[in-house]
């Protein structure tokens, strides 16, 4: 009798190793996962030849050919560009603000995207471009 349950106590499989490596791979996955902002809109950009990348951007305007702005993947109405643009600053004042514009959008809605910025004392903006 007791050589039949020490038997069947030596068949359980020992799980934890195993869920060990699970945990591992996914503290991995997560650590090395890459993070990129989009404005939620596809833009044609125009094509410059002094273009410069930016290290420090925190916030990400969409202005589509249409007159939409879009910002964090959302359609957002002009009047409430600045409410949106200072929620999402605070969270990184230190990054600046660009400004992503098709090349057949109204000048006047990139001009309020800038001038909110500016009301906020956002100090780095740029429009982004095409390299030639």
């Amino acid at each position: 009798m007791r050589r039949m349950s020490q038997d069947a106590e030596e068949k359980v499989a020992d799980l934890t190793p195993m869920l060990d490596v699970v945990f591992i791979m996914l503290i991995f996955f997560i650590v090395t996962a890459t993070f990129i902002k989009e404005t939620g809109v596809e833009v044609n950009r125009p094509d410059t030849e002094t273009a410069q990348p930016k290290k420090t951007v925190s916030l990400l305007v969409g202005v589509a050919p249409d007159g939409n702005i879009w910002i964090d993947k959302k359609k957002v109405d002009l009047r409430y560009v600045r409410p949106t643009m200072e929620r999402l600053h605070a969270e990184n004042p230190k990054g600046g603000l660009v400004i992503i514009a098709d090349s057949e959008s109204k000048v006047e809605k990139v001009l309020a995207v800038m001038e909110a910025a500016r009301n906020l004392g956002i100090a780095q903006v740029a429009i982004a471009s095409e390299e030639k």
